[in-house]
């Protein structure tokens, strides 16, 4: 079976057991404040185990992008050294929401792996957890119990909590599990080693393909454990490894999800796959890396240097360092892979065949400032001096975090010169850097303190702004050594910070109105509307009132409806391609990134502008349509942003049906004429094909207006109240000219004049010609013509010139080729005079300048010049 088979024969068959296959949610997570990307197949569905949404299917099935880059046999450094360890890979997974539990997950996955997928029985082993008494949990035997009706009990294995009892993190929910392993050995493997010793031993050869997890725990702050109100099934089976299997490869890089790529570096490199470890390291390392990367910038996500951007650099520029190094592409090359893999996922994840030519650029950019980063940390090695021919581990860890050198390319590059490298030293300073940024971004949360019974929060701010209410739950938090509250509203007029668009501020007001807590902030988390605010209310049973700030909020609507106008006038005047990439709307401006591969011209600039404000001009109703079956909003035409996470339903935002059409969740103007006004303040670059056009509305419009009002008028007050502004600066700027070129040429007959005066005041010491004077000279650059036209003049010249110019004292040192020779260095010289004036300079060994504060140290520099000079030549 290829590859596309394998995947589509799972979903096919949990299609068959009723399960609603959904899409991928996109690799970058938004909305989770605990995560930056989707690291396991559970993610998308984090809110529906904590009881935190409606549950639309209790029966799912769906293969799910994931990226990891940190953990137990995930540490980036470690993929592709091994067979089986990837960034980005594919977990298939099915799942029930309080519906099927352990009987059904057991024998679906026995049905599934040796009927349709027909893998040998005798090949397959199972784990259950063996219960932990320090938990006070029992032995799963249902789950023993079951594995009995399908396996050999010589194949059904005990597991310890570590190995099977499955996590979300610290805290939330959790479960005993039931892993899948298959022995991939030969027969006469098999015959020396019993292959159930080699079960969660690391063995290359004996691999868990499928994870059956039972939910059925929450795990509290305090670390007891409570039961969830409803039992689910988690399951991930790693579709890269169950290809291998399927295929019956001994490396998930021999499979056709990695040879087609593999394949294509080894022609263009002219290296052989199999030929060398090193090289094929490479290979799978870039045919590895170029899926994160790829799938990481189609979801909305550019390369940076923090956060998500800087973990998706570091990926990228691993590949790229592995290139260069071991398979000689000193040219940019990875981004050459993106159609071949674009092209691969075709009918299975589109969003990156849709957006080809943009990741393909982006990758084409990192490239080529990643290489002469490359290039200069190579420049920097090789004029290091090693101490004990020993690399020192800070040396080799600035090597690493500011040039993407991995540790093993400086390990090379020190065993030519014959040197070693500090790696205890190195492991210290990597350390120490994760250490840091841990407790940097360290969030300590409580547990939720449930007030009223639990429901459902809704949120009902596309039509209220102030509600009667309840308080459903609260917990602390604290981060950067601040303590908040986070309060959960059973229904709440309050927008949550999602698309851009910032969460609102407010109160919340006690029933009598008399007393209330600010709300100063409101995120999403999980599809949680979470409400901060510093103090908690005295009471917190009963009624409250949640009133949002009506006038930020509008002023924010202003411009999130903007934005919506600026989306489609840009896709009017520079194309179709146009696309966002990002944005931020408040109370006071909008930014709005877009892909775009060129600056955008002053008069496209002007052009979108008057769109925006005829539109706004024209007052255009606000048609809003929610719970469209997505499907047909697709099929109208509606914009969709790639990246984002759409269900079955979604909400429609359409300002005149033939101009701006798109799916959005955020709040807007009833009317398009509320915005007022429109005006672009910047346009920049920022990122490879990405702009960012940053835009103000309404009263921030209307005063930037005024200011600039004001500011013509203060002008036109200092050109006497001139009708023509234009032709007024014009004949200022050439008068202006015209007299700059009467002072240079003034200028330059007074360094002639002074130059043949200076010429008689030369002093003969030691062979030395010496000119120390002071200079009356007003231009800098006059000084230095002047220098320069005595040292063509003036054999063995040691010329010391002091200035005072717009009351700064300046000194200037010029030397003769000759005195240089001898060892005498203009710039030494200067630096010592410049301590003379208060000041410092520097330059070339033939001529230097110094600046300073204080003048009355002219004269003593002048008196010291002479010290400069040899006493014998």
């Amino acid at each position: 079976m290829t590859a596309k088979e394998i995947r589509q024969a799972f979903l096919s068959f949990f299609e068959s057991k009723q399960h609603h296959v959904v899409p991928s949610a996109p690799i970058v997570v938004k909305n989770d404040p605990t995560l930056m990307f989707t690291n396991a197949g559970m993610n998308q569905f984090k809110d529906l185990f904590l009881g935190e949404a409606a549950i639309k299917y209790s029966r799912v099935a769906d293969t799910q992008r994931c990226l990891r880059v940190s953990g137990k046999h995930n540490d980036l450094e470690e993929v592709g050294i091994d067979t089986y360890h990837h960034t980005m890979f594919e977990m298939l997974g099915n799942w029930s929401f309080g519906d099927y539990f352990k009987k059904e997950a057991i024998a679906w996955s026995w049905e599934l792996l040796t009927e349709v997928y027909k893998i040998p029985k005798e090949k397959l082993y199972v784990t259950y957890f063996e219960g932990d008494e320090k938990e006070g949990l029992e032995k799963d035997q249902e789950a023993y119990d079951l594995w009995k009706q399908y396996v050999d009990e010589s194949h059904i294995l005990p597991g310890n909590k570590k190995d099977n009892f499955w996590e979300m993190g610290d805290t939330g929910p959790c479960g005993p599990c039931s892993e899948i392993h298959v022995d991939c050995r030969t027969d006469e493997e098999k015959a020396l080693v019993d292959g159930a010793t080699l079960v969660n031993a690391d063995h290359p050869q004996v691999i868990e393909i499928w994870n059956n997890v039972f939910m059925q725990f929450n795990r509290l702050k305090d670390g007891s454990l409570q039961s969830l109100p409803a039992k689910h099934v988690d399951t991930g089976m790693g579709f890269e490894r169950l290809v291998r299997v399927l295929q019956e490869k001994t490396s998930n890089y021999d499979t056709d999800v990695f040879q087609p790529m593999i394949q294509f570096i080894s022609d263009k490199a002219g290296i052989k796959y199999g030929a060398d470890e090193k090289t094929d390291i490479a290979m799978r390392v870039m045919a590895d890396h170029i899926r994160a990367i790829s799938f990481v910038i189609a979801d909305g996500q550019l390369p940076s240097n923090n956060k998500a951007g800087y973990v998706i650099r570091r990926i990228l520029r691993r590949a790229v360092r592995y290139a260069y190094t071991f398979l000689n592409f000193k040219e940019p090359f990875l981004n050459q892979l993106v159609p071949l893999l674009a092209e691969q996922f075709k009918g299975v994840f589109d969003e990156l065949i849709s957006q080809q030519d943009f990741v393909q650029k982006v990758v084409l950019e990192e490239e080529v400032s990643f290489l002469r980063t490359l290039s200069t940390g190579i420049q920097r090695f090789e004029k290091y001096q090693a101490s004990n021919n020993v690399v020192e581990g800070g040396f080799a860890f600035e090597l690493s975090d500011t040039f993407g050198f991995p540790i093993d390319l400086t390990e090379l590059m020190a065993r030519e010169k014959g040197w070693s490298v500090d790696l205890i030293g190195y492991e210290q300073a990597l350390k120490k850097q994760k250490d840091d940024s841990r407790a940097a971004t360290a969030i300590d949360t409580g547990d939720w303190i449930v007030v009223n019974a639990e429901d459902q929060s809704e949120f009902v701010g596309y039509d209220d702004l102030e509600i009667e209410t309840e308080i459903l739950k609260y917990r602390k938090v604290k981060a950067k050594g601040k303590e908040q509250y986070q309060i959960v509203l059973r229904q709440t007029p309050f927008y949550a910070e999602s698309g851009g668009q910032v969460g609102d501020t407010g109160r919340l007001e006690d029933h009598s109105r008399q007393f209330w807590v600010d709300i100063t902030d409101t995120k999403k988390e999980n599809g949680l509307t979470v409400h901060f605010a510093d103090i908690l209310p005295d009471n917190l049973e009963g009624k409250f009132w949640a009133v949002v700030d009506e006038d930020k909020r509008v002023l924010t609507e202003d411009n999130h409806s903007a934005t919506h106008l600026l989306h489609a006038a840009l896709k009017q005047v520079l194309g179709k391609h146009v696309n966002q990439k990002g944005s931020l709307v408040n109370a006071d401006y909008l930014r709005f990134d877009f892909s775009h591969f060129a600056k955008v011209t002053d008069e496209e600039l002007a052009q979108i502008e008057v769109i925006v404000n005829q539109k706004i001009r024209q007052n255009i109703k606000l048609k809003e349509q929610r719970n469209v079956p997505y499907q047909d909003a697709i099929e109208s035409g509606v914009t969709a942003l790639f990246g984002e996470k759409y269900g079955d339903f979604v909400r429609m935002i359409t300002f005149d049906d033939h101009f701006s059409k798109e799916l959005c969740g955020g709040t807007h103007v009833k009317a398009t004429g509320q915005i007022g006004s429109f005006k672009i303040v910047s346009e920049s670059a920022v990122a490879a094909g990405v702009r960012r056009i940053e835009a103000i509305t309404a009263d921030k419009a209307e005063q930037f207006f005024l200011d600039q009002r004001k500011e013509l008028g203060h002008l036109k007050a200092l050109l006497n109240g001139s009708k023509d502004l234009s032709a007024s600066v014009q004949a200022l700027l050439d008068e202006n000219a015209k007299l700059k070129k009467e002072i240079e040429k003034s200028t330059i007959e007074r360094v002639n004049t002074l130059k043949h005066e200076i010429v008689h005041h030369v002093r003969g010491i030691n062979g030395i010609n010496l000119i120390a004077k002071h200079i009356d000279l007003q231009s800098a650059e006059a000084v230095k013509n002047l220098a320069f036209s005595l040292k063509d003049m003036i054999d063995n010249l040691f010329l010391v010139f002091t200035t005072e110019i717009d009351g700064k004292p300046g000194i200037t040192v010029m030397l003769s080729d000759h005195l240089v020779k001898k060892g005498l260095n203009a710039s030494n010289i200067v630096r010592e005079l410049g301590k003379e004036i208060q000041g410092g300079g520097g330059g070339q060994p033939f001529y230097a300048t110094a600046g300073g504060k204080n003048p009355a140290g002219l004269k003593v520099v002048l008196e010291k010049a002479e010290s400069f000079i040899p006493q014998q030549q």
